[in-house]
Formats: C-alpha cells, structure tokens, sequence
C-alpha cells in the first residue's frame, strides 16, 4: 500500500488484539480508497487457510512490465542499467526471495521466462515482502532474445555460473546484466553462449553450489561494490 495501492480489499480481524501495525494499514487503506472489511476468525480461517496474523489483503492482478519500461526508467534516473535475468528458476521462494534482494540493492529490473519458469504468483509475493511492489519484472517468451536486446542496449550481460572468472576480480561497474540459472541446471547452454563472460563465484568449502537465490544475491552485491568503488 505505501507503494500506492496493490489491493482491492483489506479484510481485519474483528474483536481482536491488534498491534499498531493494524492501525497503520487502516489509515493506508484509508488514503488510497481501499476498503476494509471487519471479519471472524472463522471467516478468515477459510479463507486464509488457517495461514494468517488477523489480516488479509486481497491484491490486484500483477503487472509486467517490459525491457522498454526498464530502459526508460534507468534514463529518468540517469543511472546505467542494472538488470538481474533468471533462466529457469521454478520455486517461487527463490523468486520472491531474489526479487526481495533485487528491490533491496536497487536493481532496475528483472527478467524472467514464460517457460520453465514459475510467474509471480502469490508465494512469490508473499516472500517478496512488497518487492513486487517496485522491481520491474518482464516476462518473455524467450530469455536469448531478451538478452540480446540487452546487449544491443550496450549492456555487458553475465552469467553466474560454474568454471567462470572470479567474479571478484571483474569489473562490473557501468551497464550490467547477471543472469541467474535454476539449482541443478544453471544457465542454459545457449543463453551462456550468448553472454559476454562467465563469471564463478570463489567456493571454499566442500558443497560446489549456493541456493540460487543466495548465488543472486552475493552477485548482486558484488556489482554494487564495483559501483562504489568506481
């Protein structure tokens, strides 16, 4: 809601305890026209599944956006693109979790495919924490021809994979494209080859993988040390 709305109705707990929080979604409600509705236990139980903290906001359908609006949005900034492309990534927990991160670090949009590929859904929402809110997520047909729109915008695309350059000893300052592949699977053979370079992060221990979102987000963050340190 501090977004500017996202729902289309708030039901509360009625009788209940409620913290300020509750308070805070009222007046937010209040601002941007949303009704609320006070309900039973009972009724949000079942509507919830049981799975609820006294508060149920019914959310509008998500919106997609596209490269363009990407493009356009990094100009009104004056900020090169910083674009994170997900090949292949099917548990919503991880997208929610890298669009989280994604939101946290500033990225400027995220790519993901309409096949293999789970959409933004209501988990993902959820784990998101109200990331879905402000990243730009485009959802193409095909992750190679994203990518080479991409490059065609002077954009220097990654991926983070296995066997690649450290991606600490890159620099990753400028335009940057880092595309994440799916646990098991990584990046794609052909979307690799179609990447400027691959980069590896540095694996000390005795498990040679990382949670694909937790590979995301050390990458993301890799690329804002290259920024700060420009």
């Amino acid at each position: 809601m501090r977004s500017g709305g996202g729902f289309n109705r708030i039901d509360i707990l009625s009788g209940g305890a409620h913290d300020n929080r509750v308070g805070e979604i009222f007046d937010l409600a209040r601002r941007y026209g949303i009704p609320v509705k006070l309900k039973d236990r009972a009724a949000l139980d079942k509507a919830a599944e049981g799975n609820h903290q006294g508060c149920i906001g019914y959310a509008t359908d998500f919106e997609y956006s596209s490269l363009d609006d990407i493009f356009a949005h990094c100009n009104n900034l004056n900020e090169p693109p910083f674009v994170v492309v997900l090949d292949g990534i099917e548990d919503p927990h991880n997208l929610g979790s890298i669009l989280r991160t994604c939101e946290c670090a500033g990225v400027h949009g995220v790519v993901i495919g309409k096949n293999r590929q789970v959409p933004v859904n209501d988990t993902v929402v959820k784990v998101a924490e109200g990331a879905t809110e402000y990243v730009k997520v485009v959802r193409v047909v095909n992750i190679n021809d994203a990518v080479r729109k991409l490059k065609e915008q002077n954009v220097w695309v990654y991926a983070l994979d296995m066997d690649g350059k450290d991606i600490y000893k890159e620099n990753l300052s400028g335009a940057v494209a880092l595309v994440v592949g799916a646990e098991g699977k990584g990046v794609s053979k052909l979307t690799r080859e179609l990447c400027d370079g691959v980069l590896s992060l540095p694996m000390r221990g005795h498990i040679q993988s990382l949670n694909a979102s937790v590979a995301a987000a050390v990458g993301i963050y890799a690329k804002l040390q290259c920024d700060s340190e420009k």
